[in-house]
């Protein structure tokens, strides 16, 4: 089974010219899935049906994937039988009318200004701190993804102006403003940069050994500058991203500019973060109105105010 699968794979590399991550992707998906079949006694995609399909979502189920994940899965499938009906090599497609699991709707993870402004403030302790300090700065100041910020070029920022230029998914563009602190934190990184850089390097952020720093790369040393500064959390490019949305709605309230910021194609997935401000808002009117709290809580509160009088 895994010669047509081979060529699919190529297929999308060279026809379709899709990125390899995205190949990696795929091939991870359908490699487990014809693991799985062969395991049953398959030996020919040709032969897959329907019910053989739902049983290995049902498998996927049990072993802890959720619905957006085995969405994906269906997603590979499907496309993969495109190909092969495409090459004669199946009669039709048995994923078309399997659907993932029904999925309850999973908010963001979002810090609290006060930790990330304790964490942003740390004082770095070597030169790749020094890069990684103005590399959170950017990802927080402009809602950066993990492959915008890793695809940063040295002329993509405009210190002079405030401006970052950011190539983001679909290979769209936009142009986003850069904070006080973030432009502080490059200025102090840019002079160590050009001591590690070779000439050629066009990458804003580099290893030690002067490459454009990978994904793995830069979520390893957020996840290391958070243990080593002591957030309470795990840190993640995404919390920082979310973060930067939830307290720019908060301030703001203008979930226009949020997602022209993010970057969202629809409006509809930068609505998320009006239910986390909604959350916000709800802790604090919970906290705070007389009628709202439990009461025991507002049993100390009159016996504090009759102490006071």
């Amino acid at each position: 089974m895994s010669r047509p699968l081979d060529d699919f794979i190529r297929h999308l590399s060279s026809e379709k010219r899709h990125s390899p991550r995205t190949c990696d992707s795929y091939q991870r998906d359908l490699i487990r899935l014809s693991v799985w079949l062969t395991r049953q006694g398959h030996g020919d995609w040709l032969r897959i049906t329907r019910h053989d399909l739902r049983r290995y979502v049902a498998v996927l189920s049990r072993e802890g994937l959720d619905g957006r994940s085995i969405a994906r899965h269906l997603s590979a499938i499907r496309r993969f039988y495109r190909y092969l009906l495409r090459e004669q090599l199946a009669t039709d497609n048995p994923a078309l009318d399997i659907r993932a699991p029904k999925r309850g709707r999973r908010l963001p993870g979002v810090a609290d200004v006060d930790q990330l402004n304790h964490l942003l403030d740390a004082t770095p302790d070597d030169p790749l701190e020094v890069r990684d300090l103005s590399m959170f700065e950017l990802m927080y100041s402009s809602g950066l993804r993990l492959a915008e910020v890793a695809g940063l070029d040295v002329g993509s920022v405009d210190r002079v102006g405030g401006e970052l230029r950011v190539v983001g998914k679909g290979g769209k563009e936009r142009l986003l403003p850069v904070g006080r602190k973030a432009l502080q934190a490059l200025e102090a990184w840019l002079p160590l940069r050009a001591g590690l850089a070779p000439e050629h390097e066009k990458a804003l952020f580099v290893s030690r050994r002067g490459s454009r720093l990978s994904h793995r790369s830069i979520q390893s040393r957020l996840s290391r500058w958070g243990l080593a500064k002591g957030a309470d959390q795990r840190l993640h490019p995404h919390l920082l991203r979310h973060s930067f949305a939830s307290h720019m709605l908060e301030s703001s309230g203008d979930l226009r500019a949020v997602q022209e910021l993010l970057g969202h194609a629809d409006i509809a997935t930068t609505q998320v973060y009006t239910h986390l401000d909604f959350q916000h808002l709800a802790r604090v009117y919970d906290q705070s109105h007389p009628r709202a709290r439990r009461r025991g809580e507002a049993l100390a509160t009159g016996t504090t105010l009759k102490k006071q009088e």
